[in-house]
């Protein structure tokens, strides 16, 4: 039992034996009240049957001389006991939990369902509103503008992956067009290529061949004195004579006339050189050097058959026909 109320039951106790002793005596002229009133009991502890009794204002009919010294006793006993029990009351204060955080735990909670209830209410009356729950208000009920919006958005994904699908078809019809242009374009370009190629292969023969004639023709010019006959092979292109047989007339025609002999002359005539001109300063045309040079004697001999005959060929057969011979 804590100390406080072991000392209030004390001052009970002490009251009750004081009116029994004291029942019979004479009335005091001068009454004597306790100093202990209802306000400040109630200030140190909650009321009870101690306090009632204490806080009655009661007049006890007893000598003024002799009751002096108990009633300041009383008044020492009653003042300690008040310091025991709020000394009590702070140490319960003290141990126990601060009511402002345990409000505050519990008004946390209390809010947060506060604003779910509101939520759902702001969010059925606004469905009441805008036609989306019906007649019954545990059913959900689609309205025509979500059904709108929802036929809408699926038209814009079939318009989207219709355009989607006709790109890709359209890009690889590109890339199949481009590939094949390009593939024509190979072609294209590899057939000019061959072109070209056996273009520049027929010049460089051609040119070989031009190499080759040059250097022919050089060799037999120089070598004309030697072998005038391939001297007249070659120099008979120049007049657009390149057959065989053209070539073989010629031999056979110079053959009866000089035997290819650069410096025969006729003793009766007065011809001169390979192919026998008379008189010999014709050959002039072509040099002067006519009497020692077979390549300025072969030049106009080739020039003259031209000239009378069209070929080697028509001045053999003219030379043959004649007796004696001569064209």
């Amino acid at each position: 039992m804590p100390s406080g109320r072991r000392t209030q039951e004390g001052v009970l106790r002490f009251v009750a034996r004081y009116q029994g002793r004291h029942r019979s005596a004479p009335a005091s002229s001068t009454p004597l009240t306790t100093p202990l009133s209802r306000s400040a009991l109630a200030s140190e502890q909650p009321a009870d049957r101690t306090t009632e009794v204490l806080s009655t204002q009661a007049t006890v009919p007893v000598p003024t001389a002799r009751v002096a010294g108990r009633a300041s006793s009383l008044n020492d006993t009653l003042s300690a006991a008040s310091h025991a029990r709020a000394a009590a009351e702070g140490r319960r204060a003290r141990h126990a939990e601060p009511a402002p955080q345990h409000r505050r735990r519990l008004g946390r909670p209390l809010l947060a369902g506060a604003l779910t209830v509101g939520l759902v209410g702001s969010g059925v009356a606004y469905a009441k509103a805008n036609d989306l729950i019906g007649p019954d208000p545990a059913a959900f009920v689609v309205g025509a503008g979500v059904a709108a919006q929802t036929d809408e958005l699926a038209r814009a994904s079939m318009v989207d992956l219709t355009y989607r699908a006709a790109a890709s078809v359209s890009r690889n019809e590109r890339r199949t067009a481009i590939a094949a242009s390009g593939a024509r374009d190979a072609k294209e370009l590899e057939a000019k290529q061959k072109v070209e190629a056996a273009r520049k292969a027929k010049e460089a023969k051609a040119a070989a061949e031009r190499a080759r004639r040059e250097k022919a023709r050089k060799a037999a010019i120089d070598n004309a004195k030697v072998n005038p006959k391939a001297a007249a092979r070659v120099l008979m292109a120049d007049q657009g004579w390149t057959s065989n047989a053209q070539y073989n007339c010629l031999v056979n025609l110079w053959t009866g006339e000089s035997d290819w002999r650069w410096w025969a002359e006729n003793s009766s005539s007065g011809a001169y050189g390979i192919p026998q001109s008379l008189p010999a300063r014709k050959m002039a045309k072509m040099g002067a050097d006519y009497r020692t040079n077979p390549i300025t004697q072969i030049k106009w001999g080739l020039w003259y058959i031209k000239m009378s005959y069209g070929t080697p060929c028509g001045a053999w057969s003219f030379w043959q026909s004649k007796s004696p011979h001569w064209y």
